[in-house]
């Protein structure tokens, strides 16, 4: 299947922006996604996923069938189960590890660290059953239960749509009751990440994907409208946040906006959030494709694509580059010209470190093979 360059930038900039959303005093965190629209990286990286899910699913059930599409997803789900799984122990150790060289962190729950260590069963059980979900590796989880549902629910949508909007819709509303019937560690209901709620975004995604030659045409003839709408949409989203940050002297906004959106809940999916991303994914599909296929072709933009490419991998790799992005934080003497250059420094390594990474592990092909040869491995 043909790339798209802007789609794997997009999973690239998401991921880029989740690493720096997880550094709670890294200084970039303060211009990524999360700090213009009331949505973040999640939606975006969930979306995406959504998108990829329903293209790849229409390639393969039209080359090789619906079983062979079926089985190729519960796999896909599989994996995502045991990276999540890789991902907490590599997390807990890599927190030991900081620990142990006196590099404080608060990115993660000082508690894995020891669990690993004290518990080492149990607590590879308990990711393992998803009764317990490390913070930073909550999305995933989600991921797990949404492509497992992938083999029943993508054929319900390919034949009959309208329904299963409808059943999706019906899912959301009723998302906090039906998360709370989750088991789980979390001294609240269910899973942080709702997938109850969330379900809506990742099959719109995987809507789009599956029937974008249906849904453009049509889309496209009231182009004018529903670009003068995303803009609407997105500078009300604008302002929300704004609001937000200037805090008290915004007050009388912010109690205008909650009096037509109520509370904007990231959790379970709110209407809010979910209109804002939609809205963006319009004015960068149509109005600002050109730009963004531009962007796609420079080397920032390259750069990001690969990382947006390594997928599982470069997830786990983005989630132990929080830690240790934090840890180094920590380390910056607070005040003076220096604490700005220092943490910005971190941030940019880290942006680097993580596509340096992910670079390496996309050219496998060419290292993997002599290393093994090597090592005797075949």
């Amino acid at each position: 299947m043909k790339r798209i360059a802007a789609l794997d930038m997009l999973r690239g900039y998401a991921l880029v922006c989740i690493m720096l959303d997880h550094m709670p005093i890294g200084l970039l965190r303060n211009v990524t996604l999360t700090n213009f629209a009331v949505f973040d990286a999640a939606e975006l990286f969930v979306l995406l996923s959504g998108f990829l899910v329903g293209m790849v699913w229409v390639k393969v059930e039209a080359r090789q069938g619906r079983r062979v599409a079926q089985l190729r997803f519960l796999r896909r789900a599989a994996q995502v189960w045991l990276a999540l799984i890789a991902g907490a122990v590599l997390l807990a150790l890599f927190s030991a590890l900081l620990f142990k060289l006196h590099m404080n962190h608060t990115a993660v729950w000082f508690q894995y660290a020891r669990w690993i260590f004290e518990h080492p069963i149990g607590y590879v059980a308990t990711v393992a059953l998803m009764w317990m979900q490390p913070n930073l590796l909550d999305v995933l989880a989600l991921y797990v239960l949404l492509i497992a549902t992938v083999p029943l629910t993508v054929p319900f949508m390919l034949r009959m749509p309208w329904a299963a909007l409808a059943v999706s819709v019906a899912v959301w509303w009723f998302a906090e009751p039906l998360n709370a019937l989750i088991p789980n560690q979390r001294p609240g209901p269910g899973l942080l990440f709702n997938p109850f709620g969330w379900q809506l975004l990742f099959f719109a995604g995987v809507a789009m994907g599956a029937f974008r030659d249906r849904i453009m045409p049509v889309l496209r003839r009231h182009a004018a409208l529903l670009t003068v709408l995303s803009v609407a949409v997105m500078l009300f989203s604008l302002t929300t946040v704004l609001a937000w940050r200037i805090g008290p002297p915004a007050k009388p906004v912010t109690d205008f906006i909650r009096s037509l959106t109520g509370g904007i809940d990231k959790w379970s999916l709110d209407f809010a959030r979910l209109i804002a991303i939609l809205a963006a994914s319009w004015l960068v599909a149509v109005p600002l494709a050109r730009p963004f296929a531009w962007m796609a072709g420079t080397a920032p933009g390259e750069a990001l694509a690969e990382i947006g490419r390594g997928g599982l991998f470069s997830f786990i790799v983005c989630v132990l580059l929080s830690i240790w992005g934090d840890a180094l934080d920590m380390t910056v003497p607070q005040g003076g010209a220096a604490w700005f250059w220092l943490r910005l420094a971190i941030d940019l390594w880290l942006i680097v470190a993580f596509w340096a990474v992910a670079a390496v592990w996309m050219r496998r092909e060419a290292w993997v093979p002599p290393l093994r040869a090597r090592l005797r491995l075949d």
